[in-house]
């Protein structure tokens, strides 16, 4: 479970690293599409300061019945979260004033160089490893 402002947080934290939050749902086909690009850019990239973060957007009753299942299910070793915020619309603003909450969305945070890239739709492996190479 993770707020906004406890992934804002963490950015702040994590000043030499790279971070790749992917913003998805268990329900939402393009998102599972492209899972997997975010898990072979962590492993690609493994010894880089590269995080990626999946911060699903299920609802928190789905945790245990769809979600946990779900992630065990794709073998996903990236961290994974599920957004802890009562209204929807305040997790969405801080994460970029430009998004209307479709996913799947990606944000690349690189807090070094001050650099906030917000990506509002599905990406091919080449699109996510090319943004991760601008903003590294």
């Amino acid at each position: 479970m993770l707020t906004a402002d406890e992934l804002n947080q963490r950015l702040e934290l994590g000043k030499d690293t790279v971070y790749v939050i992917n913003l998805w749902a268990t329900w939402c086909a393009p998102c599972v599409k492209e899972l997997p690009y975010f898990e072979r850019l962590r492993k690609t990239f493994s010894s880089a300061k590269l995080k990626v973060l999946l911060l699903s957007l299920d609802f928190r009753s789905k945790l245990e019945t769809e979600v946990n299942p779900f992630v065990k299910r794709m073998k996903l070793s990236s961290e994974v979260f599920l957004v802890n915020e009562k209204d929807q619309q305040v997790f969405i603003d801080k994460v970029d004033k430009s998004w209307s909450g479709t996913i799947p969305a990606t944000l690349i945070v690189n807090t070094a160089r001050q650099h906030r890239q917000f990506i509002s739709n599905e990406l091919t492996y080449k699109e996510l490893l090319n943004f991760y190479k601008i903003n590294k």
